[in-house]
């Protein structure tokens, strides 16, 4: 974490003086991380070129506490861009390029896209086979059940033994008894599925972008990235937000 190396542009004067601000620098006193990130947050909403706001969610999201790499880069990067000579530049970078390799390391590797083919084509083709052998058992059973109620009573070997891979009597009851009993190889065949649609939230009275984070269980920063048109100053009611 980037400990004592805040931005020193003279503007920041001002925004280390903003009442949601003081109140973050407060709670990071008290190690209240939730209640500085939601106070910082809010700063942001007041300011959103409050460098020193951004600069003190990058410290918080790089800690092992509240650990969140892709967050901490964003406001790293952010507070660059609104403070472009910073004095602490070179150590900034130096945690973006740290945050990176954390970050990539938390990214579980997917097999390649002939591979997945291969596997997907493997698991169709144990599925079909699984699904015909389980219509054989069925068809064998309801032929024996069949019999029982059709006349005599069948010898005993006749229903110990499975279903064979060549058609038997037993079969060709079977079939005769469930004509109207419809295939269900079909429906055990993986479909595809279903695209998921994106979420989305409709500004109500009160609410604010750093709110509508805290209900959706997502990070301002992220909320943010997926609505880069909307003025957190300038919501208004019924507006639609998208949640990442």
């Amino acid at each position: 974490m980037v400990n004592g190396c805040l931005p020193s542009d003279s503007s920041q004067m001002d925004d280390e003086k903003e009442p949601h601000y003081v109140l973050g620098k407060n709670c990071v006193n008290s190690l209240d991380y939730q209640g500085a990130i939601e106070a910082f947050s809010e700063a942001l909403e007041v300011n959103p070129r409050s460098a020193a706001a951004h600069f003190q969610l990058a410290c918080i999201f790089d800690t092992p506490k509240e650990s969140d790499p892709a967050a901490a880069i964003y406001h790293y990067r952010e507070y660059l861009r609104l403070n472009p000579k910073a004095e602490n530049a070179g150590i900034v970078n130096g945690r973006i390029e740290s945050c990176k390799v954390q970050l990539a390391a938390n990214v579980v590797s997917l097999p390649s896209a002939p591979l997945a083919q291969r596997q997907l084509e493997d698991l169709i083709e144990k599925n079909r086979r699984l699904q015909d052998e389980v219509d054989k058992w069925r068809a064998y059973y309801n032929a024996q059940q069949a019999a029982l109620r059709a006349g005599p009573a069948v010898p005993q070997n006749n229903f110990s033994s499975p279903p064979s891979d060549s058609p038997t009597p037993a079969d060709e009851t079977a079939q005769a008894a469930n004509n109207s009993t419809p295939t269900t190889s079909a429906a055990a065949r993986p479909q595809p599925a279903p695209v998921a649609k994106p979420r989305t939230h409709t500004v109500a009275a009160g609410e604010t972008l750093s709110s509508i984070a805290r209900k959706a269980g997502v990070s301002l920063a992220a909320i943010q990235a997926a609505n880069p048109g909307i003025n957190p100053k300038k919501m208004a009611v019924g507006q639609t937000v998208k949640l990442p």
